[in-house]
């Protein structure tokens, strides 16, 4: 078995170590999610936990894990006699990314549920990690469904098995950590919600404590062994801590006063529904428990605050995760009671178990429980120098030229604001695709309405009951039947084909030459973009931005689920220049073509914004025909597209919907450019319209 990293031997990460201990000390709270950049100890930190944990007694030969002071009365290896029991060490599980639906959940042998009536039942993960720890490294890349079962089995402490009217139920109780970088995406806000607690991580920018982490890292891969050793008595120190406060746990009270501050404090920062207070009453109490005393104090309920509301707050995937600490202590004081006073035998700040004080190279066993955890670690705000922003015109005279940024290229102009996004209307691709999991166009899935049946191949996984029925029924006298129970063979059994929904790719070409540099304009296309952005967040889709300007074009965006990074690259896009059209084209194709290969099953849709005038690039020869060039390539490759034609005045040439033509899709004039259009626009055309192209290419022309 190898050796684990000590859980005091981590420097720093004050907050991530303090939310996992009240975690062990009460796994009531909820879990953990852990929000960081990568290479900032999240795992190591995670797996060196569960070395902590005391003991768990089990049930000699189950499966589950029962508790033999009281077994479960459903277990399916059950029923169980009470009685001592063996211990076994508390198990940290680990749910790979890619893991199927019944690796997590368990698996039916469905064979011989039919044959037999036997519920042959072989475990998952969930049954695995029972009164133990379940560690989701990436949680915000997992598939839908996944999530949907874990958090539910978090939730509700056992977990379902339904296949073809077998059903099986167990225990499923077990301490919830997930970590997860923020730039490849975000779980759904009632995802968030379902963990107790939330922390930010990220790489100490002193060098003294940098050299710490790199020393410490180096002797234990050196021999883990022998640097184990060294912490065992600090080890040792924290596990009698997480014992104690577990027995003082039941002894903690929650006073009347410290309840309306928890209860004002959410109510002050609008948290939905009421999940948040009981969270935040639950990882007071563990505070309290943790720092020796049996009364929760004002001081417990502002640290379960910063560990329980951030991630809460949210109100949209662009509001970026935190909380006032200001408008924190101004409610905490204005609904201060009286304090609790400290008995004559309790340490209202106990010392902590590391070897150290705090200093850079501490590794201490444990955050200080009496007070919050220090926050000078983490990275100061990148210096990157916030755009030029303009207001965004509204009615009344043209606007004012925007101003040229200095040391910009001839004619850029500064950074647009976006406008308001919307709420869009649903978009579907045409046809039946077999892409990611997701909820927009229709597809074929491993969830959804059962529309057929198959032969599996390999295991199978979701049974067409009425076809195996119909598959063994012609053969039962030959095969001997005799009593009620039909007899069932492997090649009886038919997979059920299923319809469901997946997630798409919309990929945005937007002309930012000069002749679009009009604030209006840039603005509307902004916020167009963004409000598709959050759509795709919602549905689980990919966004990507092409821009093209100057002598060529850029990807401002690669396909992408983070709303967070899309805002920031969209905020700041400039404008300016010529109109390389062909080149924004070549690049939109690169960008398709690139995605094809990394995911094919992935349907895209191309959206170009542009005037349709092509005025130069880097490429030699006619700027029409080198557009009309680039857009057949899209068209022979079947890519759905549409032209939002950008043109004005009272003489239009047209060329947005000769663009259209050559893309094999359909153009829209300015005027359909709004905010609550756009969206309909791209439905129509993801409905594949054919009529309304053609029609719409002929008053074009």
């Amino acid at each position: 078995m190898s050796t684990r990293y000590p859980f005091t031997a981590v420097v720093g990460m004050d907050d991530l170590r303090l939310a996992l201990l009240l975690n062990a000390v009460s796994p009531a709270v909820g879990g953990v999610l852990v929000r960081g950049e990568k290479g900032t100890a999240k795992s190591t930190a995670v797996r060196a936990l569960a070395e902590l944990l005391p003991a768990v007694p089990v049930v000699a030969g189950c499966r589950f894990g029962c508790d033999p002071a009281s077994p479960d009365p459903g277990c399916p290896d059950g029923p169980h006699e009470a009685g001592p029991g063996v211990a076994r060490p508390a198990r940290m599980v680990e749910l790979p990314v890619g893991a199927s639906e019944d690796r997590l959940v368990g698996s039916l042998d469905i064979e011989k549920a039919l044959a037999e009536g036997v519920k042959a039942f072989e475990p998952g993960l969930l049954a695995d990690a029972h009164r133990g720890i379940l560690y989701v490294d990436e949680v915000n890349l997992l598939s839908d469904h996944l999530i949907d079962h874990l958090l539910d089995a978090a939730a509700m402490g056992f977990s379902h098995v339904e296949r073809e009217g077998v059903s099986v139920r167990h225990a499923a109780r077990f301490l919830l950590v997930g970590t997860m970088n923020p730039e490849e995406g975000e779980l759904r806000p009632q995802l968030l919600d379902r963990f107790g607690l939330t922390v930010e991580v990220a790489a100490s920018r002193d060098p003294e404590q940098r050299v710490e982490v790199v020393r410490r890292r180096l002797a234990f891969e050196d021999d883990p062994a022998a640097f184990a050793a060294r912490w065992t008595g600090e080890e040792s120190a924290l596990r009698e801590r997480i014992v104690a406060a577990r027995a003082l746990l039941p002894q903690v009270t929650l006073g009347d006063a410290v309840l309306l501050q928890i209860a004002a404090t959410c109510a002050a920062f609008e948290v939905d529904g009421m999940r948040a207070d009981i969270v935040m009453a639950r990882t007071a109490t563990a505070l309290a428990a943790w720092a020796g005393r049996t009364e929760v104090t004002s001081e417990d309920v502002r640290q379960a605050a910063l560990l329980t509301l951030p991630h809460r707050r949210r109100r949209s995937p662009f509001d970026a995760p935190g909380l006032d600490e200001d408008k924190l202590d101004e409610t905490l004081e204005r609904f201060r009671g009286e304090e609790p006073e400290s008995g004559p035998d309790e340490d209202p700040d106990p010392e902590p178990d590391g070897p150290g004080d705090g200093g850079p190279g501490d590794g201490g066993g444990g955050p200080d429980g009496g007070g919050i955890p220090p926050q000078g670690d983490g990275p100061a705000p990148e210096d990157v120098p916030a755009p030029e922003e303009a207001p965004a015109s509204g009615p009344g005279p043209a606007p004012e030229p925007a101003p040229q940024k200095a040391g910009a290229g001839s004619g850029e102009r500064a950074a647009v604001k976006a406008a308001e996004p919307f709420r869009t209307k649903v978009l579907s691709v045409p046809g039946l695709g077999e892409g990611a999991a997701g909820r927009r166009s229709r597809a074929r899935t491993e969830h959804g309405r059962t529309t057929g049946s198959t032969r599996p191949r390999g295991a199978l996984t979701k049974l067409h009951l009425a076809a195996t029925v119909q598959a063994a029924a012609p053969h039962q006298k030959a095969r001997g039947r005799t009593g009620p129970g039909l007899v069932v063979r492997r090649d009886d059994l038919r997979q059920a084909t299923r319809e469901g929904r997946e997630g798409n790719l919309v990929l945005f070409a937007v002309d930012a030459s000069g002749s679009m540099a009009a604030r209006q304009r840039m603005s509307a296309v902004k916020g167009a973009v963004l409000s598709l952005l959050l759509d795709a967040y919602q549905r689980r889709d990919k966004v990507g931005l092409v821009t093209f300007r100057g002598r060529d074009a850029e990807v401002a965006l690669p396909p992408t689920s983070s709303v967070d990074a899309a805002a920031a690259r969209l905020e700041q896009l400039p404008t300016g220049g010529r109109t390389p059209l062909s080149a924004g084209l070549l690049k939109a194709h690169d960008v398709l073509r690139v995605e094809r290969l990394r995911d094919p099953s992935r349907r895209p849709l191309l959206v170009v914004v542009t005037d349709g005038r092509a005025t130069g690039g880097r490429a030699a020869g006619d700027p029409v025909a080198l557009a009309a060039r680039a857009a057949r390539l899209h068209a022979a490759e079947g890519t759905a597209s549409v032209v939002v034609d950008c043109e004005t005045g009272p003489v239009r040439l047209g060329l947005a919907g000769q663009l259209a033509r050559e893309l094999g899709g359909t153009a829209v004039t300015l005027d359909e450019l709004r905010a609550d259009s756009i969206a309909g626009l791209v439905r129509d055309v993801q409905a594949g319209q054919t009529g309304h192209a053609v029609r719409t290419a002929r008053r074009a022309a």
